[in-house]
């Protein structure tokens, strides 16, 4: 990888980490379903009118707004402003892979190699090591696995997508999934309470919105494509790991946040797991019967499943 793109590699994770403290500051001045709403209403429009038609069928496009922009970010920003640490927040959203691998076990019948259970048993155990330590907290927790959920089934729909462009496939995405929030923020929060956030906004409230939306959301999914355009799922995947990390040391710094031993020991367990699960297989490993289309397709569904890793 050539420096410039390993620089943009580690930029964009650096975003993607650094965006859990935005959503925390964002949670400050908004009601959760409000603040996801303006998330994704800012995040569509208006470069809905720049991207282009879509390049998939529209239930995938609706699909996804419904899984991952309605769902999964509603409850970890619900999971986040019911006390869940914005640090912590970031290393329990990756049980999103051990979803990921369960669903396309159940829906698609894959067949996870050895390493990849091996991997999963590994991130379990991280997980658990983590919840050992919630208290009062477990609501909160169980919100972000229950966001790790949804996250893993949009993989799945992606999967199934295929986009060419994971840009502007956001992009509509994020389209369908404004309205439905938008709704339910008037529904469960109040119209009182949406137009008071929206009169007290200050410029904390402005950057953290801009962030999680421009810079989180456009800037970082256009950096993630790229990358994995040049250079594959392969090479570009395992860099998702470093979202923890940039998203732990950001919460230290900028919230004041703690660290626990019992946090880095869970998240050592949690991302080596998924790291194991990450490991190739060698061309003699493969099974005989194993046919050229299944192999690409194995690897089409890698790329696809990393596009869709971000979105915090």
């Amino acid at each position: 990888m050539r420096p410039r793109d390993l620089a943009l590699a580690v930029a964009v994770m650096a975003i993607w980490g650094v965006n859990f403290v935005a959503i925390e500051t964002g949670l400050d001045h908004f009601p959760p379903l409000e603040f996801n709403a303006l998330r994704f209403t800012l995040a569509a429009f208006p470069a809905i009118l720049f991207v282009g038609r879509p390049q998939v069928p529209w239930r995938w496009i609706v699909a996804t707004g419904v899984i991952l922009g309605v769902v999964k970010f509603s409850l970890l920003f619900a999971g986040m402003a019911a006390g869940m640490p914005a640090g912590l927040s970031s290393l329990v959203l990756q049980s999103q892979a051990v979803f990921t691998v369960l669903f396309a076990v159940v829906l698609l019948r894959e067949r996870p190699r050895r390493l990849q259970v091996g991997g999963l048993v590994l991130a379990v155990a991280g997980i658990g090591v983590v919840a050992t330590r919630m208290g009062a907290n477990l609501g909160a927790f169980l919100l972000i696995i229950g966001a790790a959920a949804a996250w893993a089934l949009s993989n799945i729909v992606t999967r199934k997508a295929a986009p060419p462009d994971t840009l502007r496939f956001m992009v509509w995405a994020s389209a369908v999934a404004s309205g439905p929030l938008i709704v339910l923020s008037l529904l469960v929060d109040g119209p009182s309470a949406d137009v008071s956030a929206l009169r007290a906004i200050d410029g904390e409230a402005v950057m953290a919105l801009l962030w999680v939306a421009l810079i989180s959301t456009l800037a970082g999914f256009a950096g993630w494509g790229f990358l994995l355009r040049r250079y594959g799922a392969a090479t570009v995947a395992p860099f998702s790991m470093l979202v923890p990390f940039f998203g732990i040391a950001s919460a230290a710094l900028v919230l004041g946040e703690p660290i626990h031993t019992v946090d880095v020991i869970g998240g050592i367990l949690v991302i080596g797991g998924i790291l194991l699960g990450l490991v190739r297989q060698s061309p003699k490993t493969i099974a005989p019967s194993t046919t050229l289309q299944e192999i690409e397709g194995s690897s089409s569904f890698a790329r696809r499943k990393s596009a869709s890793a971000s979105s915090a």
